[in-house]
């Protein structure tokens, strides 16, 4: 609820006098805010023409995507609980707090580290498929983007630039929907072998960071 309506007020707030929405009245505005904030959730579906929205609200929707549905369902994104957990540990390390807490319930510490971990190799995949779409698209970096956040959380938006992708770029933008859809961790694991644990322990060492 929070990312829906967070998302519907940001988008009603840049679009209400953008061209993407100045063919209709404020009543439907409000619901068309609304309507392209919930479709982020990977509905694939629009209103409004995505290609002429403001840069802010694309990469505003390229967040939303990225996030995208709740676990179980058919939606992809780094799932909604992911992103809960990762807000809850990070509140919990800055208040000082051991143990991530919500609800008189403790989130076990495998739970957060792999929230963490699936964000950081969704992260990396956006990144590099975007990075390799800018040599292969002649197109704006937010628009490039915007199809890699789509690709990636199998939503099925486009800011208009699918159909001029050049045949190496569709490639692409295909196998990262594939990635997309079995998952970031489900991948690495498949292509890492498990480490076999023994009877050896390493010293530890305080390693500076931040």
């Amino acid at each position: 609820l929070c990312l829906i309506f967070i998302g519907a007020a940001f988008i009603a707030f840049l679009e209400f006098d953008a061209p993407a929405m100045q063919h209709l009245n404020a009543p439907e505005k409000l619901m068309a805010a609304l309507f392209q904030s919930v479709t982020t959730r990977t509905a694939g579906f629009n209103t409004i023409d995505i290609g002429v929205m403001r840069t802010s609200s694309l990469f505003l929707m390229a967040i939303l995507m990225f996030i995208g549905a709740s676990p179980a369902s058919t939606g992809g994104g780094i799932k909604t609980t992911t992103f809960a957990v990762m807000l809850l540990a990070l509140d919990a390390q800055m208040q000082g707090k051991n143990e991530v807490t919500v609800y008189e319930r403790v989130i076990p510490s495998d739970v957060v580290l792999k929230s963490f971990l699936i964000t950081a190799i969704s992260a990396t995949l956006v990144a590099l498929y975007t990075f390799l779409l800018t040599l292969t698209e002649d197109q704006d970096l937010i628009k490039v983007l915007f199809e890699a956040a789509s690709a990636f959380g199998t939503v099925g938006l486009s800011a208009n630039l699918t159909p001029s992708l050049s045949p190496l770029g569709q490639l692409l933008i295909i196998s990262l929907m594939f990635i997309g859809r079995i998952g970031p961790l489900t991948l690495a694991l498949s292509v890492r072998a498990p480490v076999r644990r023994g009877d050896v322990r390493y010293p530890t060492t305080r390693v500076l960071v931040g």
